[in-house]
């Protein structure tokens, strides 16, 4: 009888009501409900074709365990976010504001929270090309009026796309639309709790998988606005253990050196070739055959040698020959993570010039490569804890003293390096003279004309 009181009761996702709902298995060992009318949103092509989408692009080329997909990460948002509503439910203030339509909206959105992404997405977003939309935008592509999945949802669930898209791409702006968006997207979202856990299994590492999710989940309050999440003290390590999770797999996996040597050639190929390709059709091809066509737009050009080291039958990753942080020439570091995607390519010419001249040997414009943080920073972990003895929140940075030393160092700085890769020629031509990459990259650091606006 209590459990029938909760405002979400009639979700059939979140009740489990009725012989008619079964379950998904996906790792590790998690069943996700599925019913019929999630069963009609994942059997359409377009929420198909993330099962052909791998979540962590390159990194598989390092952690051969990371070839687990959208479509799987997908499920596991989309379960997150019906234990995330059970909780929040009982949270008076929550139910008042987000209704049981709302509620089904959200759990639409997440479970097409990744609709948008195609292969590799993330690399070639982060060079900020003109010509590219961000993946929330081509999420419309894919919830096109006359698609598949756009009459699914008014069929089965009598959701609109629009009602979807306004979630995914913030279209409108409202306390409720604020609250449910953090949800999605905020310091201890969906997203965030699913991708840690999930590529930290899949990669073999244990840094994602120590925090406790559960113990989280149930601490979920509103805010003191009601636009957004909050936690009570009993959560708060369990945030802190959050944090520090993805501090460590942004420095042992996202931004591991190996990782990053695979994703700025796949980078620097896509930039060469990519006016050669029809993008259009390119983000609507399955991640193989994507390869195919860039591995076809680049041959007899420069960029063959990336994409052949990259998808050949031999595997070639450029080698880390210099690293620099906010800990290690500081000022070279500065400069050029404010570089734009042509000025680190210039810059990489400008070396690859000045090391032929410096060595007497024979390099091509592709032996060396820099690697920079793109211009946008992560999002800080801004969340409220509710002190119930004092009747008030106070930010977790506030009483944290693992969350205070992160926000007053700026996350991104801390797992991130400007580094600069060469090929098996660039090595063998610098020999033991590792040295003499600093004294050309300080040269012409004081060159350039970057000022960085920290």
């Amino acid at each position: 009888m209590r459990r029938m009181l909760h405002p979400y009761a009639d979700i059939p996702e979140i009740s489990l009501a009725g012989d008619s709902v079964g379950v998904i298995r996906i790792p590790v060992e998690q069943d996700v409900p599925f019913t019929p009318r999630v069963r009609a949103v994942v059997d359409t092509a377009e929420f198909q074709r993330l099962s052909h989408i791998t979540q962590l692009a390159l990194a598989a080329r390092v952690y051969p365990g990371a070839t687990h997909t959208r479509f799987e990460h997908a499920l596991g948002v989309y379960h997150n976010a019906l234990k995330y509503l059970w909780q929040l439910g009982r949270d008076p203030r929550f139910a008042e504001i987000v209704t049981q339509r709302d509620a089904e909206i959200l759990i639409v959105a997440a479970l097409l929270h990744d609709i948008g992404h195609w292969p590799f997405c993330h690399p070639i977003e982060d060079m900020n090309l003109p010509e590219m939309p961000p993946h929330e935008v081509f999420a419309r592509e894919f919830l096109a009026p006359d698609g598949e999945l756009t009459a699914v949802l008014l069929q089965t669930w009598g959701i609109a796309a629009d009602e979807v898209l306004d979630l995914l791409t913030a279209r409108s702006d409202s306390r409720r639309q604020r609250l449910m968006r953090s949800v999605l997207s905020g310091p201890v979202d969906i997203d965030k709790m699913d991708y840690l856990n999930r590529d930290s299994q899949h990669c073999g590492v244990p840094y994602g998988k120590h925090f406790d999710r559960h113990r989280l989940i149930s601490s979920l309050i509103l805010n003191a606005a009601g636009d957004g999440l909050a936690i009570t003290t009993k959560g708060r390590t369990a945030a802190e253990m959050m944090v520090f999770a993805r501090y460590v797999m942004f420095s042992e996996v996202y931004w591991h050196h190996a990782v990053r040597a695979a994703t700025t050639m796949f980078a620097r190929a896509f930039h060469d070739i990519h006016q050669s390709l029809d993008l259009t059709m390119l983000f609507r091809l399955p991640e193989p055959e994507l390869i195919r066509q860039i591995c076809r737009a680049a041959q007899d050009t420069p960029a063959e040698r990336l994409t052949n080291g990259l998808f050949g039958s031999h595997r070639r990753l450029h080698k880390r020959l210099a690293e620099y942080s906010v800990y290690h020439e500081t000022d070279v570091y500065r400069v050029l993570r404010q570089c734009s995607c042509p000025q680190l390519i210039a810059f990489s010419r400008q070396l690859t010039q000045s090391l032929v001249a410096a060595c007497g040997c024979s390099l091509t414009d592709t032996d060396i490569l820099i690697d920079a943080p793109p211009r946008h920073r992560e999002v800080e972990f801004h969340v409220d804890v509710y002190f119930a003895r004092e009747n008030r929140f106070r930010p977790l940075r506030d009483v944290s003293p693992i969350v205070n030393a992160m926000a007053r160092n700026q996350f991104d700085d801390c797992v991130k390096r400007v580094r600069v890769f060469g090929s098996d020629a660039a090595v063998a031509a610098i020999g033991t003279n590792r040295g003499l990459i600093d004294e050309i990259v300080r040269e012409q650091v004081q060159k350039m004309p970057v000022a960085d606006p920290h």
